[in-house]
């Protein structure tokens, strides 16, 4: 059985949920109209959307901070003062050679050794079994040395041996008996026989000797002759009868061209005597100007022939050789010192010896404290950035001395950073990036300073720059660090 109150109720109940659904689809249709339509642009804003913003000033800081500028490059680890090796000439053939070996083939018997350290007396290598030793001295080996020669070479050759021991009996730049002597005492002391005459040289000894002889009894048979004819004119009747004006005149000429021939003959001798004796071969010797050297490079092997240069020698001292842009080098001065780093953080200072420009000077690196100059034309600036590419691509040769090389003594040709210190600010200064300085037209520098919305001019002194940055001071204005400066727009 039903109940009118509860039927009416439920129908209340029913229709309330019905009008609570009508709601929400209301609700939520509206709410999708109102997001589709803040999705759809009409072309006016669309445009105005992708508008560029108004164009306004690119600023900086001002910043206040130590400034250094320093050049910084990559450089090469190397022995100092490098030079050539070759031989003068051939070695010799020694004291006991049964043939003259100064013009056998020469061969390489003991190649030199690459990383040799030399010292005074040194034999360098051997030619033909005969040693190549090195002495200290300026001018170079260009002959052979023997009795009879000088100059500056046999002066060297002479304070070689008197420093090694051996004492040649005088330094005054004649080989004499004295320095023969020495020259065979210091062949035996390193195990080896000084050149002594050869079988040929020996040869022509005797054959001199006998032209004198032949000369001197030519002379003399000419002589007796003229006797003889002089006591038959006196002492027999049964003698010729006495020469006539022409026989004497005949006889004059004879003798007098013997007495020539017997004085060539000396003359001959006594020359070849006096380069006659114990010889230092133009191949045996190697001058140096500075031992001990380092024999840094060998270019030739046991057999080879040793008539090209041999190897390449240098000093002990460790140098660095490096490449900066022409810009950089003109701040560089003799005397500068140098950071050098390794790959793996091994750390030498060394002290810049040459610049190849032949920047020498002590006049400083005040080209560093210049800012470079620019104005508001933006042609003009382009053309500054132009010229200082060009001057950059102009490397220059710049080599340092490192005194105590210590971790890269052994580093030869390993690769080094470079850091040269060439300026720093007398502490904290006011800096700015270089393109916020601009020239006006009565050649003052000047910053934009931005305040509020407003750009203001200030002037300024431009002082020490370094990785694009600029020392400034304010001329007859204010400029505070944290401000901005325009360096674009």
């Amino acid at each position: 059985m039903s109940h009118p109150q509860e039927d009416a109720t439920s129908r209340i109940g029913s229709g309330r949920r019905r009008l609570g659904v009508v709601v929400s689809v209301v609700v939520l249709v509206g709410a999708g109209g109102w997001f589709a339509g803040t999705q759809v642009q009409s072309p006016a804003d669309a445009a105005a959307s992708h508008r560029a913003p108004k164009a306004g000033p690119v600023t900086v800081s001002v910043v206040r901070q130590s400034l250094t500028a320093s050049v910084v490059a990559t450089g090469s680890v190397e022995f100092a003062s490098p030079r050539p090796l070759s031989l003068a000439g051939p070695v010799g053939s020694g004291a006991s050679a049964g043939t003259d070996g100064e013009g056998a083939e020469q061969r390489v018997t003991k190649a030199p050794v690459a990383g040799t350290k030399i010292k005074e007396g040194d034999v360098l290598m051997t030619v033909n079994g005969r040693p190549v030793f090195a002495l200290g001295g300026s001018v170079p080996m260009y002959r052979a040395l023997g009795p009879g020669t000088s100059g500056d070479d046999v002066t060297q050759l002479q304070k070689a041996l008197r420093r090694l021991g051996f004492d040649p009996g005088g330094t005054g730049g004649t080989y004499g008996q004295g320095t023969a002597t020495a020259v065979a005492d210091w062949y035996k002391s390193k195990g080896y026989d000084a050149q002594e005459p050869s079988p040929a040289d020996q040869q022509q000894l005797g054959s001199l000797e006998q032209a004198v002889s032949a000369a001197q009894e030519t002379l003399l048979t000419t002589n007796s002759v003229a006797g003889t004819a002089g006591s038959s004119e006196t002492g027999s009747s049964s003698t010729p009868a006495p020469q006539s004006s022409t026989d004497k005149q005949v006889h004059e000429i004879q003798v007098k061209s013997a007495q020539k021939a017997l004085d060539l003959a000396n003359g001959a001798l006594s020359g070849f005597k006096a380069t006659y004796g114990t010889k230092v071969p133009a191949g045996e010797v190697v001058f140096l100007p500075k031992l001990p050297a380092r024999l840094d490079k060998v270019s030739v092997k046991t057999g080879d022939t040793p008539s090209a240069q041999i190897g390449t020698v240098t000093s002990s001292d460790v140098v660095v050789q490096a490449a900066v842009p022409g810009t950089d080098a003109q701040l560089l001065r003799h005397g500068m010192t140098a950071q050098l780093t390794t790959a793996d953080g091994k750390s030498a200072q060394g002290t810049v010896d040459v610049v190849a420009d032949g920047s020498d000077s002590s006049s400083g690196a005040d080209s560093a404290a210049t800012a470079p100059s620019t104005t508001d034309d933006t042609n003009s600036a382009s053309d500054s950035a132009s010229d200082s590419a060009t001057d950059s691509t102009a490397a220059v040769q710049v080599r340092i001395t490192v005194p105590e090389p210590g971790p890269l003594a052994g580093e030869a040709e390993a690769a080094v950073k470079v850091t040269i210190k060439v300026g720093a600010s007398d502490g904290k200064v006011l800096t700015v990036p270089m393109a916020a300085i601009h020239t006006s037209s009565d050649g003052r520098a000047r910053v934009k300073v931005e305040r509020g919305d407003a750009v203001t001019d200030v002037h300024v002194t431009v002082g020490l720059s370094a990785a694009g940055i600029v020392e400034v001071k304010p001329d007859g204005g204010t400029l505070e660090a944290g401000e901005r400066v325009v360096v674009g727009e």
